[in-house]
């Protein structure tokens, strides 16, 4: 499979150079040239498939020619047969036709270990067939950073460096990046915000002279096509569970920068019957005020207890634009420079294309709390601050009660304890046995200025060590 820019100035690529790139040399985002489209009986005859087996049937057009059938099956089975629950991603129900997909049953309790740990295997994979060595650069509000470092500590033939936002994480999560002590892993605590230090993990990939010429960067965000292609599956498999294809179902996303929910989009545009997806959002609400008023407006970001969704600019939505704008990379490289200047709408046309799949709504923190604290009292079931904004959004915005609802739970409770706290609940989420010790595991992290130049130098001198 070729894959091309957004921004339709650079050369076409196979899976092999976008796994390894990132972001096009024309600053745009690789996607398919051309997705698999399957028939419902297709679909239909997956509905026995383990979670693996499923995911080779879905995965496996995406890597075609780059990674033997053979050895991708190896490479699934042994990503998933890490997880804590056998079924995967298991369903839990809340009400009729409303469920919770549990995206945590991973080592690092968060949605992300589904692609980060598949990601980790297909770098090893392509980077020892090369023979080359990289430096991965990533940015997180939270959960990519352990999820990455989980999957890729392993690679023999990496250096890994991410950098998260300094006193912006809750303590669980920094903690599983922290303690992670290994000669080829750096975390850096930036004095700013999650859109710092993605500013930063941007204009590293745009100019890597500080690398000189002797390693390239791999991108470990969702900017990297890999990531979405794993959260694809996730979408096939619940709805499997539910009756699809023959019955069609909805999803809520909690989502930050729209890679999560693109995952579900394309699951739609490769045949899966998906009546809705929603588009759910916190006070950084940039993604909810365009779907909602067809505006693109930057607001000053606001810190809140569902701080993996704490971003400004949300990087994925260029590829679901892309396809707005017909695929027409020229025009939609204009929209982009124009949104990095100005407020922006786009025409009736293209927004009536959005909103015939896309709905949205924006949950502050008194109401994530009051959906905690309501979804316990009323079943004994734990959100975490993230799916409690998908739950109250689908409640919001729903379209049918006839078709099931199923909100994306991206992360495990024991994570948010202040969220918790906050709601007014009385009980304290444990960790997991596998973590049962994090709080007196030693850490190592370095704080760094919000400065570019000082944070390159730092990556250069532990590079060239």
């Amino acid at each position: 499979m070729k894959y091309i820019s957004t921004r339709g100035n650079a050369p076409e690529l196979g899976f092999e150079d976008v796994l390894l790139t990132g972001l096009a040399s024309d600053g745009g985002l690789y996607v398919p040239k051309q997705l698999p489209h399957y028939p419902l009986h297709e679909i239909r005859s997956w509905r026995e498939l383990p979670y693996h087996e499923l995911a080779f049937k879905i995965v496996q057009p995406f890597v075609a020619g780059a990674i033997p059938d053979d050895v991708l099956k190896v490479m699934l089975q042994e990503t998933y047969q890490g997880f804590a629950h056998t079924a995967v991603a298991p369903l839990a129900q809340l009400d009729h036709n409303e469920y919770v997909l549990e995206l945590f049953q991973g080592p690092t309790l968060a949605f992300k270990d589904f692609a980060l740990q598949l990601f980790g295997r297909l770098l090893d994979y392509v980077l020892e067939k090369r023979g080359e060595r990289v430096v991965i650069m990533g940015a997180t509000s939270g959960d990519t950073g352990s999820a990455a470092i989980e999957g890729c500590k392993r690679c023999q033939n990496v250096d890994i460096f991410i950098l998260h936002p300094h006193n912006r994480v809750s303590e669980v999560q920094r903690r599983q990046m922290s303690t992670v002590i290994s000669d080829n892993i750096f975390n850096i605590a930036i004095e700013g915000n999650f859109d710092d230090c993605q500013q930063m993990v941007k204009q590293s990939f745009g100019d890597q002279s500080f690398l000189k010429g002797e390693r390239r960067l791999v991108a470990v965000n969702s900017i990297n096509w890999a990531r979405i292609m794993a959260q694809i599956v996730y979408y096939f498999y619940a709805s499997l569970n539910l009756g699809g294809p023959d019955r069609k179902v909805a999803f809520s996303v909690p989502t930050g920068n729209f890679g999560d929910i693109f995952a579900g989009y394309l699951a739609r545009q490769m045949g899966l019957p998906i009546e809705q997806l929603v588009i759910a959002t916190n006070q950084n609400d940039i993604l909810h005020r365009f779907m909602s008023q067809n505006l693109y407006k930057k607001e000053p970001l606001s810190h809140t207890l569902s701080p993996s969704m704490d971003i400004v600019v949300s990087s994925n939505f260029e590829r679901l634009l892309f396809d707005l704008y017909d695929r027409d990379g020229p025009s939609l490289k204009a929209l982009m420079e124009k949104m990095s200047q100005e407020d922006v709408s786009i025409e009736t046309d293209r927004m009536a294309r959005a909103r015939d799949i896309f709905d949205s709504f924006a949950v502050d923190d008194d109401l994530t709390c009051q959906t905690i604290k309501q979804v316990y009292q009323e079943t004994g079931y734990l959100l975490d601050p993230h799916t409690a904004i998908g739950v109250k959004a689908a409640r919001e915005v729903r379209r049918t009660f006839t078709v099931p609802m199923v909100t994306l739970g991206t992360a495990h409770p024991v994570k948010f304890s202040d969220a918790i706290e906050r709601a007014g609940l009385r009980v304290a989420p444990e960790l997991p046995v596998h973590m049962s010790d994090l709080f007196r595991r030693e850490e190592r992290l370095f704080i760094l200025e919000n400065n570019l130049q000082e944070v390159q130098n730092f990556m250069a001198e532990k590079v060239f060590r």
